[in-house]
């Protein structure tokens, strides 16, 4: 994590979901006249019409965003990032969240987008935010999974595609694609996952952050019940005020708790490489519904979800910020009941973890 900057304070992982009644505009519109203050943030937005609101964020924000391709896709998209942070003297701390690593997540890119627009919009009169943007540096993709993204967009028979587009190396192999959230180098293999042409999995290796939805905020220290993190108490406080402060929104009650305590066990995950690597706060937001529109969440739940996703983020975010730098921490003290599965576990951590490598130069 040291081309981010300092050591990486928080990786914050979003997989989420989308709506049914949202309409499916060509993918390669362009949308070149697409203007910011128009933007919709209700609505969900094919890829091009992501890019180019990248861009139109970078132009309007000079000295506060900026964007670095560091990827490209099976297919050849770019993988792009958009960086914001106010200019400082001192060597700066980075949080990193990633959006849409599952293609049929919809949701998740629109709160990624939603997430910048606040960001953007309250931080001249938010002195809190101001600071942590003065200290912080906050790396944002939108989308990481580009191609799988664009193939949801196409028609109904292809709206529910979750994993990339990478094309079998195995003859005999009738996969296409991989899914990326089970192919990090943390415990890869062992559980939740499909041993279905495993071997495709390098090709697709991204080595950061993730979004989900079904009405649960999943605080993973790792994936896999034989293991804890070192400061799981602390995870599940704040994460439980975070689920606290979101209730608080619209009602909607989110849990709180690792993977296999509260969702199923799975290894690879990006949430447990970051954790692995040393990153000592790595979360997962389940987000709306809780299963009742499957991975099409209607497009008025976008901003309700959004809503209460921003204030949970922003709690975790203080947090870890205050305690960096610290600060008199404002998140409250919850107390942590411990599940039998990933508490009353323990277990080495690994001793050595092998490198996950980008393709791009580092980070700016």
């Amino acid at each position: 994590m040291a081309m981010l900057g300092s050591a990486g304070l928080l990786v914050l992982a979003l997989f989420l979901q989308s709506g049914s009644g949202a309409s499916y505009r060509a993918v390669e519109n362009g949308q070149q006249d697409l203007q910011l203050d128009k933007y919709n943030y209700t609505t969900y937005h094919p890829m091009d019409e992501i890019f180019t609101w990248m861009e139109q964020v970078v132009k309007a924000n000079p000295g506060l965003v900026s964007s670095q391709v560091y990827g490209q896709t099976y297919e050849g998209n770019n993988i792009t990032l958009l960086k914001i942070g106010l200019e400082s003297s001192s060597r700066k701390k980075a949080i990193w969240m990633d959006c849409g690593i599952h293609a049929r997540e919809w949701i998740a890119p629109a709160f990624c987008q939603w997430f910048v627009k606040e960001i953007l919009r309250t931080y001249k009169t938010d002195e809190r935010l101001n600071l942590v943007l003065r200290n912080v540096d906050i790396y944002v993709t939108p989308v990481l999974n580009v191609d799988g993204y664009r193939y949801s967009w196409i028609n109904e028979s292809t709206r529910l595609w979750r994993k990339t587009r990478s094309a079998s190396r195995e003859a005999d192999c009738t996969c296409y694609g991989t899914d990326l959230n089970r192919n990090f180098y943390a415990n890869w293999g062992m559980v939740g996952i499909s041993r279905n042409c495993l071997q495709q999995r390098a090709e697709d290796i991204l080595c950061f952050l993730t979004i989900h939805s079904y009405g649960q905020l999943i605080l993973v220290p790792y994936g896999h019940p034989q293991i804890s993190a070192p400061n799981y108490d602390e995870l599940m406080r704040v994460g439980l005020a975070a689920a606290e402060a979101m209730k608080g929104v619209h009602g909607m009650v989110y849990t709180v708790g690792t993977s296999p305590d509260v969702l199923y066990p799975n290894s690879g995950s990006s949430r447990d490489w970051a954790r692995l690597t040393g990153i000592p706060f790595s979360f997962t937001f389940e987000l709306r519904d809780k299963g009742q529109h499957g991975f099409r969440l209607p497009e008025e739940q976008i901003g309700p979800t959004c809503e209460e996703a921003y204030v949970g983020a922003r709690s975790i975010i203080g947090y870890v910020h205050d305690k960096a730098f610290n600060l008199t921490t404002t998140t409250a003290t919850v107390p942590v009941t411990t599940p039998s599965a990933a508490a009353a576990a323990t277990g080495a951590l690994w001793s050595a973890l092998l490198a996950c490598s980008l393709a791009t130069a580092a980070l700016l």
